[in-house]
């Protein structure tokens, strides 16, 4: 065999060998590329995602901030305006609130109020008062208001008086305040007869924006910039770095319409992998690194999301305990009263969401109806727990009082006391005396009820402030008298605010449509319920809806009549005893004469409870019930002072000339002479002196 027949048997058997193994080597190189192309896709993609992920996050909290502060704002000016028009013809007043305003407000960097054009006479054509905050934590107050600073011009201020709503401003320098770049939300204010004639301003200073936005820095050369509505710059970062091509993350501001963005270079998220080269190894166990970091996160992620689920599940449960707990605080067995035919009540309550400021209460104390309603500010846990106790002051205080002002004003002292949380409560309070029909109530705020007789109208109420605003209020009572078939439909705000699709609201015409088919109480709130429910179709319920119908069904004509008056213990207030005598002398046709000395017997004896039954300087009131009969009159003063028996007092001998009588014991004298029958009782913590004169 020759040499060259051997290399060709070598190679006829080594060549496949050789190929096999090369197209091995080839196989094992393309196998490996392509892991390397896969590994550098998915790390791109899971940079990719994690820096959007990062990008979401930071705009999603920094969103909620802005919001948290852009949202107290407006609620400062939505439980503040109220207050405001309260007290818009007294500019005292509006400094006082205005202050306040700023106090609990350490966000807002101006507070003023922009009337419309010569509302003051006296002030010219315009009038702004404004407080504004200084660098070194002072407040400035000033009068605004030129032909150099024409506000009326302004679009904050003109807009907010032709939509009816609040709205935020686009950017301005403040060159009347506080000299810098700001922000400013603005809502009407309305007079009494809901004419809008001012603008309620709170301005923000762009400074804590522009500090936001300068430490949101979730990559190296990354930025973020606020754009306003109108794509006016908000804030943005003193210099930027980042260059080439970039990637945008934005977020809308629904309350402002702002626009929050963070600008990432792609540089910083991509230039890791950018840098593969010869050392492919290292390259992919960066990417095994990545995928570890987040297989790691993802599952970090997944067991705060079992956690949140955990502890979301847990607070519902204990909700559902609160709403039942809050639920058996209420009368919910009727009807009511079953032993009595001469009313028919019933009421209803459907919270929003498990706990609720919303409540009603009633019961019959010495042949009398006690009822109320109220809706405490805000929702959630809080207001749950400032309706148990107000419910549980009601129930307290109406326990020894008749007096619906009485009630009110005892509350509102004691709520003012402990509001810490700045809550308040819109009231009715109403005592029906079942016997003569005869209805007293006090309005704190709350929604006129509506009167059921032979038309459907608003019950007149005073426009009392609510409960926990204010101490030392003065609340009016006022009193009617109810016939037979007549009846009381009493509501929260949740009723007439019910909004449909089309964010409409139910409004207090629809409801006293829904009130006309007359039925049983329980029937009249089913009537209005389903009313409701069809005009709001699917809608979620934001606000609680309570309902109480009273219905009075006594057919016997009462024997006798009453008239009340409430009054504080100021000696100022003693006139308006004249007037009450009066309308009594002229319902009962008494002679002038008899009228006359009624009234100085009164007088005296409400002068002797405002001088010695409360301390000087304390605030109390005085009750005088009038009950008029066929043949007789009847004065009733109570008072919650120190005991005081008037009837022990010596009787004055008038037979002795004045050097020789004694100091008092004229007064008493007046009184027995004027009067048949006066009777002194201590009862309850009160003072009750009786007064009879027969006709």
């Amino acid at each position: 065999m020759t040499e060259g027949v051997i290399w060709k048997q070598l190679l006829f058997f080594f060549f496949p060998i050789v190929m096999g193994t090369f197209a091995l080597i080839l196989v094992a190189a393309l196998l490996l590329e392509s892991i390397a192309l896969i590994q550098w896709y998915f790390s791109r993609k899971g940079l990719l995602e994690e820096a959007t992920r990062r990008a979401e996050s930071e705009l999603a909290m920094n969103r909620l901030e802005i919001e948290k502060i852009t949202g107290n704002v407006e609620a400062a000016a939505r439980n503040t305006s109220w207050l405001l028009e309260y007290g818009l013809d007294r500019p005292d007043l509006v400094w006082n609130i205005l202050r306040q305003l700023m106090e609990n407000n350490p966000d807002v960097k101006d507070v003023g109020v922009a009337y419309v054009a010569d509302y003051f006479p006296s002030q010219g054509r315009w009038y702004e008062p404004l407080l504004a905050r200084r660098a070194d934590g002072t407040v400035e107050e000033m009068v605004l208001g030129s032909e150099s600073h024409d506000y009326l011009t302004k679009d904050w201020f003109t807009i907010p008086l032709e939509t009816g709503q609040g709205v935020w401003s686009e950017p301005y320098f403040d060159e009347s305040g506080g000299k810098e770049m700001v922000v400013s939300y603005t809502k009407p204010l309305y007079d009494r007869s809901g004419r809008p004639v001012a603008v309620l301003g709170l301005d923000l200073s762009l400074d804590w924006l522009t500090k936001l936005v300068e430490r949101i820095n979730i990559y190296p050369n990354a930025y973020s910039t606020m754009t306003s509505r109108g794509g006016e710059l908000l804030a943005s970062p003193a210099e930027t770095l980042a260059i080439g091509k970039t990637l945008r993350y934005e977020t809308l501001l629904d309350r402002t319409g702002w626009k929050l963005a963070v600008v990432i270079p792609e540089e910083d998220i991509y230039g890791g992998i950018r840098k593969v080269g010869l050392i492919v190894t290292i390259l992919q166990l960066l990417g095994l690194m990545l995928l570890g970091l987040i297989v790691a996160r993802s599952a970090r992620e997944q067991a705060k999301l079992e956690s949140v689920e955990a502890g979301k599940e847990r607070i519902e449960n204990e909700l559902m305990i609160a709403s039942r707990i809050q639920r058996s605080m209420l009368p919910k067995v009727f009807p009511p009263f079953p032993e009595r035919s001469d009313v028919d009540l019933y009421a209803a309550l459907l919270p929003a969401k498990e706990v609720g400021g919303d409540f009603y209460d009633f019961f019959i104390r010495d042949e009398r109806l006690f009822f109320c309603i109220g809706d405490v500010s805000g929702k959630g846990v809080p207001a749950a727990l400032v309706m148990a106790m107000t419910r549980s002051l009601f129930r307290t205080v109406s326990n020894h009082e008749k007096s619906p002002a009485r009630i009110v004003t005892i509350m509102n002292e004691s709520m003012t006391d402990m509001n810490e949380s700045n809550m308040f409560v819109t009231f009715f309070c109403g005592v029906l005396n079942l016997t003569s029909g005869h209805l007293r109530y006090c309005n704190a705020g709350h929604n006129a009820p509506v009167l059921l007789t032979n038309v459907i109208e608003p019950l007149p109420v005073e426009p009392n402030l609510p409960l926990g605003i204010l101490a030392g209020m003065a609340f009016k009572e006022q009193e009617r008298d109810l016939s037979f078939d007549d009846a009381l439909f009493l509501y929260t705000d949740g009723i007439t605010e019910a909004e449909n699709a089309n964010k409409e609201f139910f409004g207090e015409h629809r409801m006293q449509e829904a009130l006309r088919k007359r039925g049983s109480a329980r029937e009249h709130l089913e009537n209005v319920r389903e009313a409701v429910d069809l005009f709001v179709g699917g809608q979620q319920a934001n606000d609680d809806r309570t309902m109480l119908f009273l219905h009075y069904m006594n057919k016997i004509l009462p024997d006798a009549s009453e008239r009340h008056l409430v009054l504080h213990n100021d000696i100022q207030q003693i006139p308006q005893l004249a007037d009450f005598v009066g309308i009594i002398a002229e319902e009962m046709g008494l002679e002038q004469s008899l009228a006359m000395g009624l009234n100085l017997a009164l007088e005296e004896a409400v002068t002797n409870v405002i001088l010695y039954a409360y301390p000087p300087g304390s605030d109390g009131l005085v009750d005088i019930e009038a009950i008029m009969r066929a043949k007789s009159l009847e004065f009733i003063i109570s008072d919650s002072g120190i005991p005081f028996d008037p009837t022990q007092a010596p009787m004055a001998d008038v037979t002795l000339n004045v050097a020789e009588r004694p100091i008092g014991g004229l007064g008493i004298y007046l009184v027995r002479s004027i009067m048949d029958s006066v009777k002194y009782e201590r009862k309850d913590g009160q003072n009750f002196l009786s007064m009879t004169k027969n006709i």
